[in-house]
């Protein structure tokens, strides 16, 4: 007799590949936020306030995702996923070595690359962290784990600039940089103590890289799944990137708060993702994740319009908490139907492609959004991306009623069979 009863929470936390991921971001988070931080001030403070070579930061963040996207997802699928983390860890790891080399000889610009390089390394272990957890962890604890670690990402929101705030000016752009690689070290340790990954079939066929990334397409364009996941990145994005710039003229123009409020309104945004991870995670074995994401959705897109509409910022403030405690239900549910409805051959590629997506549509509004203002206002880019939220509900609606099991038939059609 099958017991159909959910898999408890400590379960979860008792695989051991889900405690050595969560060990692993943990060192990874702390790099990165003190990576973020410190080197935004260091920048800051090297050219005198100069907004453009603070801009280049974020080129050197994001440009990556655009560009190496597609090909790490090829490669994760390609190369051994556990081989390939441990392996962008090192990497990462020896980049700062070089960079502290150059800023020793007196080039500071030097900073830029260790932005850069663990940006486009990221494009490579990402993918592949998605193919682990396909591989090590059971399905019935998938949108648990997705939770944890939405939870964990949220927590560093929170904790993560105060982190890289005390290093840099406790100890200084040297010792931050140090600590960078040190945190990508120790994670590279963290991932060496996973299980040997056996090579796939799939993966040991000679096949060029191009040719993956075509079935890669073939594959997305033939599951109605993935084609419907595609569409809600692509609305998230475009929801996030109109508000994501506006938050100080809320505060300020419409609410008539001074800038410091700002302050206390990310705060709590990010104490409600924390809670919400928690509840996402008490709730992920009660609703399937298509059910629990386009309800998140839809919440998300009303509280957006919610704070453009109000001018009391006591209400402005709880519509934000609201859409914090459900938005890491939104990304935990997208990367659990991803997982749950593709092949393990191609997860990365389908990572790979989906992600560039959400951070394309978010960087195009977020360059608009003062348009937009400009030519409308406040209100109107608050609203038009409380709208592009609830379209994209609406695209991921027909999900809820959908089998968990993939469709093999896209297998073959997408490797020519």
């Amino acid at each position: 007799m099958t017991d159909d009863r959910p898999a408890p929470a400590s379960s979860l936390l008792r695989n051991r590949f889900v405690q050595t991921i969560m060990i692993s971001t943990l060192f990874l988070e702390i790099g990165i936020w003190v990576r973020n931080i410190a080197i935004l001030l260091y920048v800051k403070h090297m050219t005198n306030d100069d907004a453009f070579a603070v801009s280049l930061i974020s080129v050197a963040e994001f440009a990556p995702i655009f560009v190496f996207s597609f090909v790490g997802g090829a490669f994760a699928d390609r190369w051994r996923p556990k081989r390939t983390m441990v392996c962008s860890d090192l990497l990462s790891a020896a980049s700062i070595l070089a960079i502290l080399a150059a800023m020793a000889l007196g080039s500071w610009r030097a900073v830029f690359f260790a932005t850069l390089v663990s940006s486009i390394l990221s494009q490579f272990s990402q993918p592949a962290g998605m193919k682990l957890f396909k591989l090590y962890v059971p399905e019935e604890l998938v949108q648990k784990g997705m939770s944890l670690h939405q939870t964990m990402f949220a927590v560093f929101m929170i904790f993560g600039p105060v982190i890289g705030m005390f290093v840099f000016q406790r100890f200084g752009i040297e010792t931050s940089i140090a600590i960078m690689g040190a945190a990508f070290l120790l994670s590279a340790a963290t991932l060496s103590l996973l299980p040997r990954e056996t090579r796939s079939a799939e993966a040991a066929e000679k096949r060029s890289v191009r040719e993956d990334i075509r079935a890669g397409f073939a594959y997305i364009r033939a599951s109605r799944v993935l084609r419907k996941l595609g569409g809600g990145f692509f609305a998230v994005g475009f929801g996030l990137g109109l508000i994501q710039p506006m938050g100080i003229f809320l505060i300020t123009d419409r609410l008539g708060q001074p800038e410091e409020s700002l302050q206390w309104f990310s705060l709590s945004n990010g104490v409600a993702m924390v809670v919400g991870g928690v509840l996402a995670m008490t709730f992920a074995s009660k609703l399937p994740p298509a059910k629990l994401m386009t309800c998140s959705m839809a919440i998300v897109g009303l509280t957006f319009m919610g704070m453009g509409l109000t001018t009391s910022y006591p209400v402005a403030l709880a519509f934000q908490f609201a859409g914090g405690l459900v938005i890491p239900s939104v990304n935990a549910g997208i990367n659990t139907l991803m997982l749950q409805h593709t092949e393990d051959a191609f997860i990365g590629r389908v990572n790979g492609f989906l992600s560039p997506m959400f951070t394309g549509a978010m960087v195009v509004t977020m360059m608009l959004s003062s348009v937009v203002m400009t030519a409308l206002s406040l209100v109107s880019v608050y609203v038009l991306a409380g709208l592009f939220i609830l379209a994209g509900a609406a695209v991921l609606l027909p999900l809820i009623r959908l089998k968990t099991a993939p469709a093999k038939p896209e297998l073959d059609n997408a490797l020519g069979g």
